[in-house]
């Protein structure tokens, strides 16, 4: 009878018995898991700091634009030239565009000689090349244009040559920036330098 007793709680305890160890491996197991996930979680996290950290560090080039012309803070400030690079300076390039959110390089062009010189040039390169009478490349002054043919056989590029080699202008990839006629892709596409043909009164 005792022998009975025995195989019966053996019977119906074991399996709870592995029920409750069951429960407890698994609550282990999780709890691992879990620490084991939020370890990785922190790892993650920290890489993705580092390197929004790197991206905020990264440093700009050492050499602005004033400083590619030798023009100091108060050269730009009482010059209407160069204040209204300053104010444009950076401003991205979008093809049609005309404004500080976006512009292309016939409209920032037409803009600066309208604000600096008062004068409306035309809405595409190809316009205001034919306001300007050509001239040669080494007899370039302060507000005197430069075009290229980039792609195809027209002009397609304008820019506002400043001094020594330097011209602004609205690059497709970099925005408002001033660039140097030397630079083998501008000396490649250069076609032209054009000074413009001031109306008779």
């Amino acid at each position: 009878m005792l022998l009975t007793m025995n195989c019966i709680q053996m019977i119906f305890l074991y399996p709870i018995r592995l029920i409750s160890v069951g429960n407890f491996i698994a609550m282990k197991l999780f709890k691992h898991i879990a620490i084991f996930s939020f370890a990785i979680a922190l790892v993650f996290s920290s890489c993705k700091s580092k390197k929004d950290l790197s991206k905020k560090t990264v440093s700009t080039p050492s050499v602005s634009w004033k400083e590619s012309l030798n023009l100091s803070s108060r050269d730009v400030k009482h010059s209407k030239l160069y204040s209204f690079i300053d104010e444009w300076y950076g401003v991205p390039y979008k093809y049609g565009g005309c404004k500080k959110s976006g512009v292309d390089c016939s409209c920032f062009t037409d803009n600066l000689y309208a604000e600096v010189y008062g004068n409306k040039l035309g809405r595409t390169a190809g316009e205001i090349h034919k306001s300007c009478e050509k001239i040669s490349k080494h007899k370039l002054e302060e507000g005197d244009l430069v075009f290229f043919i980039i792609n195809g056989r027209s002009i397609s590029h304008v820019g506002v040559y400043l001094k020594d080699n330097k011209f602004v202008h609205a690059s497709t990839k970099r925005g408002v920036i001033v660039s140097d006629l030397d630079e083998a892709y501008y000396k490649k596409y250069f076609y032209s330098a054009g000074r413009y043909k001031k109306e008779s009164s």
